[in-house]
């Protein structure tokens, strides 16, 4: 500080809080975050999750960008007067596919951004 309590001009930003960092370096800052963010969305993507149901009766396998891969049945399952029970457990199997696919990119993208909560990111 100078005489009279006054900050030196031009030392800190706004606020007087930290150095004014450098437009050009902050955007070079923010596409090389975007462009981490695009590999680790399209890495993520690729990746597959493995969910079952019912005792591993039914299982969907899942991408981390929510696309449905497969889904397999044992045949002790199904049973025609029961359809109702198949039809719950391929639902279960793959509602929960998604929500593991869902936290597998949340993961992938906090572990990038440091846990940073930036509305519309994902």
């Amino acid at each position: 500080m100078s005489k009279g309590g006054k900050m030196r001009k031009g030392a800190f930003g706004p606020g007087g809080g930290s150095p004014r960092m450098n437009p050009n370096d902050l955007m070079r800052q923010v596409q090389k975050m975007q462009e981490e963010m695009a590999r680790v969305q399209e890495e993520t993507t690729q990746q597959s999750i493995t969910v079952s149901a019912g005792g591993g009766m039914v299982e969907v396998i899942i991408t981390g960008g929510l696309e449905v891969q497969s889904i397999k049945i044992k045949p002790e399952v199904v049973d025609p007067d029961d359809v109702e029970m198949l039809q719950d457990l391929i639902l279960a199997a793959v509602n929960e596919a998604i929500q593991k696919g869902q936290a597998l990119m949340e993961n992938q993208m906090s572990a990038l951004t440091g846990g940073l909560n930036i509305p519309g990111l994902l």
